[in-house]
């Protein structure tokens, strides 16, 4: 398929090689491999560190020799979301781009836009010999999704270069010059097991929601499955007594859960009123939800078999309608400052699993916001430990860069001012500068919509907008 923008054909070629390979996170040895290989044929200078995070360094057109060097930045993992009908296997098969006229997205599976595109573009331009720019290194880090662990990983002398673009952001024309900080949630509440020899059980499975990031879409109020299967049990809890036999929902810290789960056992006369519950309580969660998961389904199935069931069902739904989820306080009238994602729920070992997600600009915050988290569980009697945390980046208004940006798009792009603004969501940004002084930075990147979802899509003319912007930029430093 060809477009306008003749680089944005160079840069979705690179991007349909990089959807070929598997990249969930923590899975990310192939794609490393073939970014190696990839830098040798092109005789660029190549080092890899403990965690398998690459620099390539690209020599300066000539003349340019002795400019600052400029890094380009971006992640090797995507998150792997998909559909319940998809059969894709994340761990072998490609990514199946769909193109239509404005938009690429893939078949019932996330797209790996994020950050996949941020590689793309760092190929395109380190092989094109007309662009006149700097000395540039390419940095790619692994295992960003799952908390920032391939930044967190970075050694003092990986890369020599103090100006960073890092190309993870997600609306063209804005330029990201801060990020909410973060820290996950590990919770767990014992549970008491009865086996029944023969109970009548009831699948409750909640779906059809759109998801999506738990940084940058929280605002939204899409509906949480997790939330939603609670608030189902507790409502049928009110006139049927149930038991849980098993519960699960969710995928990843950073993702709004799409669905969940619970298989119930109920006594076999009450099966109807279960049933007929259900049908009320969906039809009042797709109006409350008709403005943002309009698909919102509840179905249930029925089965008799053994089971165990759990003797603290009730504690179960009162501690996950008690857990915050969603915006929890904000810098302004429109900008999110701190939130929580009730992330994932299962059963594991015979106890109740719990991952929550709290994110915020403000480190007083975000403590307190966990501390929200720790005084539930606490009230259930469970325990709790944390993981991934961290820090928030703190934009800085005077930056050298950020100045260059404002006056090379406007030039650029006819007296259009980009919005320069703070994201709530994590960028690797905020690790760097917190580990290497003196760093100026900032965050682009081209209109990726619903990403850690199947809904994930780019806007093909974005990406070329990007490109002229990234050029422009480079030149001018």
């Amino acid at each position: 398929m060809k477009f306008k923008h003749q680089k944005t054909n160079d840069i979705l070629n690179w991007f349909e090689k990089i959807s070929a390979i598997p990249r969930c996170s923590k899975n990310e040895y192939a794609i490393c491999q073939w970014l190696i290989s990839w830098a040798k044929d092109n005789n660029f200078e190549t080092k890899t560190d403990k965690s398998n995070n690459i620099l390539i360094k690209v020599p300066a057109s000539q003349g340019s020799e002795n400019a600052p060097i400029i890094i380009l930045q971006g992640h090797l993992d995507m998150v792997c979301e998909k559909t319940p009908e998809s059969n894709h296997d994340f761990t072998k098969d490609p990514i199946k781009l769909i193109y239509d006229e404005t938009w690429i997205s893939a078949d019932k599976t996330s797209l790996g836009a994020d950050n996949g595109i941020a590689i793309a573009f760092a190929m395109a331009l380190a092989l094109d010999k007309e662009i006149y720019h700097p000395p540039l290194e390419l940095l790619f880090t692994v295992d960003e999704e799952t908390g920032l662990h391939g930044a967190n990983a970075l050694e003092a002398g990986f890369f020599e270069g103090r100006i960073l673009i890092n190309i993870d952001s997600e609306d063209e024309g804005h330029l990201t010059i801060g990020c909410a900080g973060g820290l996950n949630s590990h919770l767990s509440l014992p549970i008491e097991w009865t086996t029944v020899p023969q109970s009548q059980l009831i699948n409750i499975n909640i779906g059809g929601l759109k998801g999506g990031h738990s940084g940058v879409d929280i605002h939204t109020e899409r509906a949480n499955a997790i939330k939603v299967l609670a608030r189902t049990l507790s409502i049928i809890q009110k006139k049927v007594n149930i038991n849980i036999a098993n519960i699960s929902g969710g995928t990843a810290h950073n993702a709004i859960p799409r669905n969940a789960k619970a298989l119930v056992c109920v006594a076999s006369q009450h099966i109807e009123t279960v049933k007929s519950l259900v049908q009320d309580i969906e039809t009042g969660f797709k109006s409350e939800y008709k403005n943002t998961d309009s698909d919102l389904f509840i179905k249930v199935d029925t089965r008799l078999e053994k089971a165990k069931i759990s003797e603290n069902t009730q504690q179960i739904i009162d501690f996950l309608i008690a857990l915050p989820h969603g915006v929890a306080t904000m810098s302004n009238s429109t900008k999110v400052e701190s939130s929580n994602n009730l992330a994932q729920v299962s059963i594991e070992n015979g106890q109740l699993k719990v991952l929550t997600s709290q994110r915020s600009s403000v480190e007083s915050r975000l403590e307190a916001l966990t501390n929200k988290v720790e005084a539930v569980t606490r009230l259930v009697g469970g325990t709790i430990y944390h993981d991934t945390h961290y820090p928030a980046w703190q934009p800085n208004i005077a930056s050298p860069l950020l100045a260059q940006s404002q006056k090379t798009y406007e030039n650029l792009f006819e007296g259009q001012k980009p919005v320069v603004e703070v994201m709530h969501a994590g960028l690797e940004c905020g690790i760097i500068g917190n580990k290497v002084s003196g760093m100026d930075m900032i965050s682009i990147g081209p209109t990726i919509k619903s990403p850690h979802s199947p809904n994930e899509k780019i806007h093909i003319d974005s990406i070329g907008r990007v490109w002229d912007f990234l050029i422009a930029l480079l030149q001018k430093k």
